[in-house]
């Protein structure tokens, strides 16, 4: 699989989680916590991923997208704290939510940014063989890849 593909589908998975949260209601506290868990697992997998493999990649092969490197590493800074923070906390602490929100609209931005500012800009100028073999280490670097948001290379930065 082409690696913007990938990541894509990544998107759209952590989206439909979104969405389930949002239409939850205010007193489903387990099922947002469930929720909130597998947006942790898909996140953290999907930082990882990015960090470790594509932007590397990706600012070797489009080098004038430097900048949108450095910032996207600084927006997963937010998220993996975020995540990190969200996962020690109760569903039903009043915080909850109102982080869950803050972070679903920072990863919305992330995402937007990515889709519609860079990945056409990295898919010029790598081509589709190398997106395929960069997608295909992608998808195996998952079932390496941390569970702990804390453990992504931009938390510690």
């Amino acid at each position: 699989m082409d690696a913007i593909v990938l990541l894509k589908e990544d998107h759209k998975t952590v989206e439909k989680l979104f969405k389930k949260f949002e239409a939850a209601g205010d007193n489903a506290v387990k099922t947002k916590k469930k929720i909130a868990g597998q947006v942790i697992e898909e996140l953290t997998v999907h930082a990882f991923i990015e960090e470790e493999i594509f932007y590397p990649a990706a600012r070797e092969a489009a080098p004038d997208t430097k900048d949108h490197v450095l910032e996207s590493v600084e927006e997963h800074h937010v998220v993996v704290w975020m995540l990190s923070e969200l996962a020690g906390l109760d569903a039903s602490d009043e915080r909850f939510d109102a982080k869950m929100t803050v972070l679903i609209e920072n990863v919305r931005h992330h995402v937007e940014e990515e889709e519609k500012e860079w990945f056409p800009e990295v898919r010029k100028a790598m081509g589709r063989n190398r997106l395929k073999d960069l997608g295909e280490r992608m998808e195996a670097a998952k079932t390496e890849a941390p569970r702990d948001p804390l453990a992504v290379q931009s938390a510690r930065k």
